[in-house]
């Protein structure tokens, strides 16, 4: 599993250009991936509760919680303070209303939150970056109350039939995109391979009831290029 010291670096890099690349590369997608779990989140937790989304980046997520849910509170948390203040900025622009939403330094081995605190967690593209994935999902799992669900949105193994060309386009051809997008071309060729390391949907899934989750299950997207996992409490 990778450092976290390490992948916090490699974010704070690209920070500016995260979400250009992340449309671009995904051809868009990716928007559509989000809708998926903030529609999920919403169906499951109160009206009015408190969601954290973890490894919030730019908070593109926790601002759409925040619209989706207006009345729910919405904590955003992240270990790369440069991606934390792309995020601030949004909110300084009018993107979140700062009464239902916050951001601040959280660290997912470690999350600055009480036990059974808050009714949901989402996670986006972070459980993959996790230094210790058990440690991760434990944490994960402490801070929920009782009958609470994670939602994780994550990259996982594509169908068999797919697999050829979509890892073709993750070794050879979005590198090199990422590196017009970004400038950096490192991140993301780190992105291939911890993409292609990633537990499948059945892998993960199994992780999480190891953590002690009931009730998991996940939803493949795209030819399963990505997957949202939801884990109850």
């Amino acid at each position: 599993m990778p450092s976290g010291s390490a992948v916090s670096t490699m974010f704070a890099k690209i920070a500016k250009r995260y979400d250009l690349a992340n449309h671009l590369l995904s051809g868009g997608m990716d928007r559509r991936w989000a809708r998926g779990l903030v529609k999920k989140t919403g169906r499951a937790m109160p009206a009015n509760g408190v969601v954290a989304d973890l490894a919030t980046g730019s908070g593109d997520i926790a601002f759409s919680l925040a619209r989706a849910m207006p009345a729910a509170t919405v904590r955003g948390f992240d270990f790369c303070r440069p991606m934390l203040d792309e995020a601030e900025k949004k909110m300084a622009a009018g993107a979140g209303n700062a009464e239902k939403i916050s951001f601040a330094f959280g660290d997912c081995m470690n999350l600055p939150l009480p036990d059974e605190s808050v009714d949901a967690v989402t996670i986006a593209y972070g459980v993959r970056n996790f230094e210790d994935r058990a440690r991760g999902l434990g944490e994960i799992r402490r801070v929920l109350k009782p009958g609470g669900s994670a939602f994780i949105l994550e990259f996982t193994q594509p169908w068999f039939w797919f697999r050829p060309f979509y890892y073709f386009y993750l070794k050879f051809i979005l590198p090199h995109l990422a590196r017009i997008a970004t400038g950096n071309k490192d991140a993301y060729d780190y992105l291939a391979g911890s993409i292609e390391k990633f537990p499948s949907k059945k892998e993960l899934t199994a992780e999480l009831r190891v953590a002690g989750f009931s009730e998991t299950h996940a939803t493949g997207m795209t030819f399963s290029i990505v997957a949202i996992h939801v884990a109850k409490k």
